[in-house]
């Protein structure tokens, strides 16, 4: 955990001539001699990888306790023990901190496992049917978008439904493979270990589910999100339904994953959105097309240009910005629809990006503007918490309301009076949270609804919570499905 008391900007650095040989980008850790992701102990100087960071930091504050005798612990016993690491890639200083009460908390929490899956339901106990997905080292952001993508019905039961692939290389010919860390590159299915880790989600299991071969198969095919550091949960989903979908066009078990998709009639081809290709269900779900308007602001001259897309990436408007909680008095509440409205307001293009005219034949000021097409039956937005400084991402802490229920896209559409009034209302079906204060750093979790409860996906923890709960949330990544009858008339 990070520790409030010490800002990821302060340097703490021991004898320098403790530490390894060569840059600090190069140093190995000293358990599996991997590079990746570096840490170095700033209370001993060695280097661990960020999949054996933790448990080193424990075990220093467990060399520090002191053996307890019959007489009352000091306040200077009850203390937390701090240890102090850097990432020797981006040169930031993190603090764990522990306590014996802590500890023991977490032991108890562990023996309890199966009665906090219990839940009272008008006056009966049943059990929670979701799984947690085990933490393999800062790999909260992928958790996050997994129980997000695993409560997009649809979406979910379309790969729950495929068959498993073979995956044939000698001996294992004819059998099902699964992945382990020594087989070669091209043994590696993201859709089938994305299928496996979807079925294991919603089976009722007590225990929490790990997600180690399909992030084995996310190292294999996404480089960027090798190691173990924090990383962004958005670029995470956008690189996973990319990466899905090119596999999806490929062929399956000598089957064209394009004529399953044609077989499936819920997803009719007037709901298909091609990008990069043939159609698959990540484009029949997640697709819409937007129209791009450009105004020379000299000759008049339009430009217009469809662009697909599988999410919305909306600025918060910085009017909005000093607002970080939902009960905070002082200033006007950012909403869901200032995000749209600034999405798809007109914009005057600034210096840096003048408009090719080519009526003029020269780059010209101009105006922009965004209309959406095509609406997608699953509308995913983007809150762009996170912006470069001169050196720094900072993130915007805005808190941002949005509705449950009846989100209206209507206003937003190119050709309204074209689309039905059901078509344009979405419900909320989850949501991302960034807790922290740098894409780096911090935790992500999600929360879900399933069969009409709401759930908060922590890792391995899954527990239970109401729709309160989830309006006070800072939202990072919404998701929002179509409304398909008709369910009450209150609107955003």
């Amino acid at each position: 955990m990070e520790c409030p008391h010490l800002s990821s900007s302060v340097c703490i650095a021991p004898d320098s001539a403790k530490f390894p040989n060569g840059s600090p980008s190069s140093w190995c850790c000293s358990v599996c001699r991997s590079n990746k992701s570096p840490w170095v102990c700033l209370t001993c100087s060695s280097v661990h990888c960020g999949r054996y960071v933790n448990g080193h930091a424990k075990k220093h504050y467990e060399d520090a306790q002191i053996p307890l005798t019959n007489h009352k612990k000091s306040e200077k016993q009850e203390k937390a023990q701090h240890t102090v690491c850097m990432d020797c890639s981006s040169y930031s200083t993190y603090c764990s901190a522990f306590t014996a009460d802590r500890h023991r908390k977490r032991k108890l929490l562990e023996n309890s496992s199966l009665n906090s899956k219990l839940l009272k339901v008008n006056g009966s106990t049943t059990a929670i049917c979701a799984t947690g997905l085990r933490n393999l080292g800062n790999t909260c952001f992928m958790n996050a978008i997994l129980q997000s993508l695993s409560n997009i019905e649809q979406f979910c039961c379309y790969f729950k439904e495929l068959p498993a692939v073979e995956l044939r290389n000698g001996k294992t010919a004819g059998r099902r493979t699964y992945h382990t860390r020594s087989q070669g590159e091209n043994n590696v299915s993201l859709v089938e270990e994305f299928r496996k880790t979807l079925c294991a989600l919603w089976q009722g299991s007590q225990t929490a589910f790990s997600p180690e071969s399909l992030f084995y198969v996310v190292w294999k095919i996404m480089p960027n999100f090798r190691g173990y550091q924090q990383q962004d949960a958005h670029e995470f989903m956008r690189y996973l339904l990319d990466h899905l979908h090119l596999e999806l066009q490929g062929g399956f078990n000598g089957i064209s994953r394009s004529s399953i998709l044609q077989e499936n009639s819920t997803l009719s081809a007037s709901n298909k959105c091609c990008i990069n290709g043939a159609s698959t269900v990540v484009t029949a779900i997640f697709g819409g097309i937007l129209q791009n308007e450009v105004n020379c602001l000299i000759c008049g001259t339009e430009s217009r240009k469809f662009d697909p897309f599988l999410d919305l990436s909306l600025d918060i408007p910085s009017q909005f910005r000093n607002k970080r909680s939902k009960n905070q008095e002082n200033g006007p509440t950012c909403s869901l629809r200032d995000c749209l409205r600034s999405f798809t307001d007109l914009e005057e293009l600034d210096e840096t990006e003048l408009y090719m005219c080519h009526k003029c034949k020269k780059k010209q000021k101009s105006t922009k503007k965004f209309w959406i097409q095509k609406l997608p039956k699953v509308l995913c937005l983007h809150l762009k918490r996170f912006h470069w400084t001169a050196y720094l991402r900072n993130k915007v802490d805005t808190y941002v309301e949005f509705p449950l229920r009846g989100l209206d896209m209507k206003c937003y559409l190119l050709e309204p009076e074209n689309s039905g009034p059901e078509n344009c209302l979405y419900d909320l079906a989850a949501v991302v949270v960034h807790h922290g204060s740098g894409v780096g750093s911090g935790h992500y979790t999600a929360y879900a609804t399933h069969e009409g409860r709401w759930f908060h996906f922590n890792d391995s923890t899954v527990t239970l919570t109401d729709e309160d709960t989830v309006l006070k949330a800072k939202a990072y990544i919404l998701f929002y499905v179509e409304r398909q009858a008709k369910a009450g008339s209150d609107k955003l």
